[in-house]
């Protein structure tokens, strides 16, 4: 996939057996909290939302062909009325999943007890983050979406989410977005780097992580000279 402009995308074919990374997004380059975002985080952020189905190109086209989770430990959509099951019967059902099935699984991996029958708006951050991570893994997803997150929770639930996390995507295809060159190095075997509304699509990795450290030292330098 391909982005021109702000969200313009042309086809760009992801197959199976694939695992494309975006190594990070440079237009103009704004730092917040390490992370780095192209102006608004446009970047990025269009780039998952295209991938999603959740946002359409202006022009162009963004082809899929598997099933595309939503981003792992994203809960963006849980509504917070209703009961950690019910919310998890939702995306069970949105997805074409067993629901009996995915609520189990997400039951046993996320550790809520009596909570997962209770309202989503009486949980903690930390029990909302650990049943995003667990729905999302209990549905069978062809292409699995990563921004920056592969585990939450304290450093005991921390393990079982990678633990958990290494097994799934050892049947399933991958899309990383991070910063963390150590993470992209141990999850990913192909890259590309999102720069000026280009994605450059890399088939070693070592190249895309030079491309990408490239792009930086530009940025970099372009904002030293502006600063001046």
């Amino acid at each position: 996939m391909s982005l021109r402009g702000k969200r313009d995308a042309a086809l760009h074919r992801l197959d199976r057996g694939d695992r494309l990374l975006d190594l990070g997004c440079v237009g103009q380059v704004a730092a917040d909290k390490g992370r780095l975002a192209a102006g608004s985080a446009d970047g990025r952020g269009h780039l998952l939302a295209g991938a999603q189905d959740v946002e359409h190109p202006d022009s162009g086209t963004i082809e899929r062909r598997c099933r595309v989770s939503f981003p792992l430990g994203f809960g963006g959509t849980f509504h917070p009325k209703l009961t950690g099951r019910e919310n998890v019967a939702f995306l069970a059902q949105l997805y074409g999943a067993d629901q009996a099935r995915v609520a189990a699984a997400v039951a046993d991996f996320a550790e809520l007890g009596d909570y997962f029958k209770m309202p989503l708006e009486t949980y903690s951050a930390g029990m909302q983050a650990r049943l995003a991570f667990a729905v999302c893994l209990a549905i069978d997803f062809d292409l699995f979406l990563v921004d920056e997150v592969t585990a939450v929770g304290d450093a005991r639930f921390a393990a079982r989410c990678r633990a958990a996390f290494d097994a799934r995507i050892g049947r399933s295809d991958l899309v990383m977005v991070s910063h963390n060159l150590h993470t992209i190095r141990e999850y990913c075997d192909r890259g590309a780097v999102l720069s000026d509304g280009r994605l450059d699509i890399f088939s070693n990795l070592d190249d895309a992580i030079s491309a990408y450290n490239d792009v930086l030292r530009r940025t970099t330098t372009d904002i030293r000279t502006t600063a001046i």
